[in-house]
């Protein structure tokens, strides 16, 4: 069995796609398939169903996917076996909602750079469905979802957490320090949101569509700094995860609204494709942000 065709059966696994493989190894379709093909024949079985220009792994390329991670798993432990943490080498694509990718750039990221000087990273925003699609299409190494709990066999959760979750508002508004708040008696007050339509905004809509009110924000955006930084200075009202206004809450320039009719559950999520090739450089990243994302 050659190594380059389990190689290029773990791109056509991950991308599920022939040309996209093809175009990720510098070769030609007709390359790809013709190594797929041996590899095939050598098993005398098949890897892949097609249909309709759409490929998808069998039960025999599930199992085969798996043994194909080990064997090159075992390919970086010689080629990587000499050198320390610092020789890590590698790209990592992870995408995040904007106020997970702010939180870890600011915090996180010159201290994972210090240890994995080699390893580059390229961060990108997105809703949740967006990143899923991502996954699919091995256009993203690794996601964080904010957002209802999700779950799907072709995904692995390697870590998850129940976010504790706020309506904000300044520390002078006339909501502070009132008791057992109704929504009802903010709903009408000016609201600034993240978008429409994403992450646990659609879900803070949908808990509201179920119990006929709806929210209409006089701003919307994506960026949580510049929510916070309204929210402090104004009579506005946000609804945000507590890592996201907790420097504000502590330093007195907000208080947390006691609204007790409203019960959102929204789950931050390390999330990766279960076909995806796990590298060395892959594992330190998801193992450090599960250490220091997750650490709360």
């Amino acid at each position: 069995m050659e190594l380059r065709n389990l190689i290029t059966f773990i791109h056509v696994a991950e991308l599920g796609s022939f040309t996209k493989a093809a175009e990720q190894l510098g070769y030609s379709q007709s390359t790809v398939s013709f190594q797929i093909k041996q590899l095939e024949d050598e098993l005398n079985c098949l890897l892949f169903d097609r249909i309709n220009h759409t490929i998808t792994l069998t039960e025999r390329g599930h199992k085969l996917i798996s043994y194909a991670h080990q064997i090159r798993a075992l390919i970086d432990d010689y080629k990587e076996g000499l050198g320390g943490e610092q020789d890590l080498k590698g790209h990592i694509h992870i995408v995040s909602p904007d106020s997970v990718c702010e939180e870890m750039i600011n915090s996180n990221y010159i201290d994972f750079h210090q240890k994995y000087p080699y390893i580059s990273i390229q961060f990108s925003t997105g809703d949740s469905t967006v990143m899923l699609d991502m996954l699919d299409h091995n256009e993203a190494d690794v996601i964080i979802t904010l957002d209802q709990h999700l779950y799907n066999k072709d995904y692995v959760i390697a870590k998850e957490e129940l976010l504790p979750m706020h309506f904000v508002a300044s520390a002078d508004s006339r909501f502070a320090g009132k008791k057992n708040l109704s929504i009802e008696d903010i709903v009408n007050e000016p609201f600034v949101l993240t978008e429409y339509g994403q992450g646990y905004r659609r879900v803070f809509d949908k808990e509201l569509a179920k119990k006929s009110l709806e929210i209409v924000p006089v701003l919307e955006i994506g960026r949580t700094d510049i929510i916070t930084s309204m929210v402090a200075g104004s009579n506005m009202i946000s609804y945000l995860p507590d890592f996201v206004t907790k420097p504000l809450i502590e330093s007195g320039q907000l208080c947390y609204l006691d609204v007790k009719d409203l019960n959102i559950e929204i789950w931050k999520q390390l999330i990766y494709h279960k076909n995806k090739w796990i590298s060395k450089s892959l594992k330190a990243f998801i193992d450090y942000v599960k250490e220091k994302e997750f650490s709360s």
